[in-house]
């Protein structure tokens, strides 16, 4: 699964990268965690733009919010079939951008150590996305939601968890963003691991284990507890 990420790098990167213009307010996050807002990119009528969305999906034949915590990550097999996702992987699809993402390597039942994981250049990356529009019956609060696509390890992720998100390669955002794409076999191919040799990972400080440390200091160096 993916269950925190960051995205610390200068607005102008990300416009360049992206070719969006950067809304205010989100940049720098170093320890994004779940039911926060985070910054997406999607496609509305042919043009690409950048927007907040809620981590963990919300569907639109949801009764509450609550499944939230439950969808924040959508299985690359199942997506396509599962009912929570299924109209989001044919109609709603976007780029969750992050340049790195963190991960725990379990040690024993009470010890985990956390990695940050990134490119190997250390820029900004989309990661495969699913987004839905839900609309509370009772309030009529419109909540605009998201969830990180997964997939199998690659070589480099294999010593550290069984899951990674789906990092897409720039020549394939146009296809996964298309709202016209309804071809399930073609989206389905977008779905692997991204190659190893071209990422790193390291240790970091498990102060990124709570969600309220947001502060550069989380991806400091790792320190042993006794």
């Amino acid at each position: 699964m993916c269950g925190r990420f960051a995205l610390t790098a200068p607005a102008d990167t990300i416009t360049e990268i992206f070719q969006v213009d950067v809304l205010p307010d989100v940049l720098p996050r170093y320890n994004v965690a779940p039911t926060t807002q985070v910054p997406v990119v999607l496609e509305r009528d042919g043009i690409r733009q950048m927007a907040r969305f809620r981590w963990g999906l919300i569907p639109s034949w949801s009764k509450d919010k609550k499944i939230a915590y439950k969808t924040i990550n959508a299985r690359g097999e199942t997506a396509a079939t599962k009912p929570a996702f299924r109209s989001a992987f044919k109609r709603r699809r976007c780029l969750i951008l992050a340049d790195g993402f963190y991960e725990w390597k379990r040690l024993s039942k009470s010890h985990k150590i956390p990695h940050l994981i990134q490119l190997a250049d250390g820029r900004p990356f989309g990661m495969a996305g699913l987004w839905e529009r839900w609309v509370d019956k009772e309030t009529d609060e419109e909540v605009f939601s998201c969830s990180i696509v997964t997939t199998g390890p690659n070589e480099l992720m294999q010593g550290i968890h069984d899951r990674m998100p789906v990092i897409l390669p720039p020549e394939h955002w146009d296809t996964w963003l298309d709202e016209r794409n309804h071809d399930k076999d073609q989206l389905q191919e977008l779905i692997t691991a991204y190659p190893a040799d071209q990422m790193r990972a390291r240790t970091v400080s498990t102060l990124v284990n709570n969600a309220r440390n947001h502060g550069p200091e989380v991806q400091g160096p790792y320190e042993e507890v006794e």
